[in-house]
């Protein structure tokens, strides 16, 4: 009798996770892609935290993939912060996406990318953060975690595909290849055991 008194005491306190089925928060922020919505178990990108995106190569449509939160955030008037991008943003692309340039700011950092990029998410003064950092090890992506955390902003960082096989904190990591988008990590669920059909400026 003494250890049903003591179970339900726990459940009382919140203490317990009862596994239920159905009881994960739903993501605030839609990627802007429903296949990949659908596949992802919170709905879209993870709040407050960083998503990682591998790259098999440059020019898949990583830019792309961001672009419809990026339009989203920037017409409500959230900044955005791309932080040493490897190319010169081109403007007109940028706006044509849909994106307010008014709310978008570049910081070359190549010295420094990701303390730059960490103050930013630090700051809660922006509502997306994306960043191509050359060199990130485990410690350094949790400290971008952490801060998308403090912050309470979106963290994307662009790594080759080379770095999956190394460990990392990211609320969710994508593999993009030639045509398709593979979830490898994500918050809330498993990862699908397929693909997703990703075109470049799909």
């Amino acid at each position: 009798m003494g250890a049903v008194i003591a179970l339900d005491a726990l459940l009382d306190q919140r203490r317990v996770w009862k596994g239920q089925a159905g009881s994960a928060a739903r993501s605030l922020q839609p990627t802007g892609h429903a296949a990949l919505d659908a596949a992802l178990p919170l709905g879209g990108w993870p709040d407050a935290a960083l998503s990682e995106i591998l790259l098999a190569a440059p020019g898949l449509g990583e830019l792309s993939l961001l672009w419809p939160t990026l339009a989203r955030l920037t017409r409500a008037g959230q900044r955005v912060v791309l932080v040493a991008p490897p190319y010169i943003p081109y403007a007109p692309a940028w706006q044509q996406a849909g994106i307010d340039l008014r709310w978008l700011q570049w910081v070359d950092s190549h010295g420094d990318a990701l303390w730059a990029a960490e103050q930013c998410l630090r700051s809660g003064s922006c509502a997306a953060v994306l960043c191509w950092p050359p060199q990130a090890d485990d410690r350094a992506l949790r400290r971008l975690q952490v801060a998308a955390e403090t912050g309470q902003s979106l963290a994307f960082a662009y790594r080759p595909a080379a770095q999956r096989i190394n460990p990392s904190p990211a609320a969710l990591r994508l593999l993009l290849e030639p045509g398709r988008l593979q979830v490898l990590k994500c918050r809330g669920g498993l990862p699908p055991a397929h693909p997703i059909p990703f075109a470049c400026g799909a």
